[in-house]
């Protein structure tokens, strides 16, 4: 197989990066240590290192990256194909597929995407351009599915919290097809 393109307008010839074989390990999804690995947690914003060097995605970022080919996802010795890892992904978290549509628009938006639980939420998510540590999170994002209902108890809880944590609230409300509407709720005082 060539490992090898040609470069845009330039006439050099590049190296073409092979995806990156990863593991399904649960409820996250393990790169190896290596160069690769890390470049894609410096800079694009992707998962954490572990205690064993090792770059750590959700599975979230998993299957988009996958999605993306930057990596090949691996459970038990089998390459999973799409079907198979929803399956996986959705035995572990079952609003898998709601979470994930809103995850996949925001980081084809450009914005770094990373997970809430601190804050009592799923997301939290970046301003263009700035990665974690940079700055703080602008929003926290709660991904709903159009055909679910919140209570006005849920719905205040949610603003109370974006609200005590200084960021913004955004729903991200998922229909049956998997596009993506976004209401950003303010707090306001009369």
């Amino acid at each position: 197989m060539n490992n090898y393109k040609q470069g845009k307008n330039t006439g050099c010839v590049e190296e073409k990066k092979q995806p990156i074989a990863a593991l399904f390990a649960r409820e996250r999804v393990l790169l190896p240590s290596s160069d690769e690995a890390k470049e894609l947690h410096t800079q694009g914003g992707y998962g954490v290192i572990n205690d064993e060097q090792r770059v750590q995605l959700s599975l979230l970022e998993g299957l988009y990256l996958e999605e993306k080919g930057k990596i090949r996802i691996y459970f038990q010795d089998k390459e999973l194909d799409f079907k198979q890892y929803i399956k996986h992904a959705q035995e572990i978290e079952p609003n898998f597929w709601t979470r994930y549509c809103v995850f996949k628009d925001l980081r084809s938006r450009g914005y770094i995407v990373k997970t809430a639980l601190k804050f009592g939420a799923d997301f939290r998510v970046y301003d263009r351009g700035i990665k974690p540590g940079q700055d703080h999170a602008r929003w926290i994002v709660y991904p709903v599915h159009e055909g679910e209902q919140l209570t006005w108890y849920d719905f205040a809880a949610k603003n109370r919290v974006a609200h005590s944590t200084k960021k913004r609230l955004m729903m991200g409300i998922v229909d049956d097809e998997g596009s993506v509407t976004y209401y950003e709720i303010k707090w306001t005082r009369p």
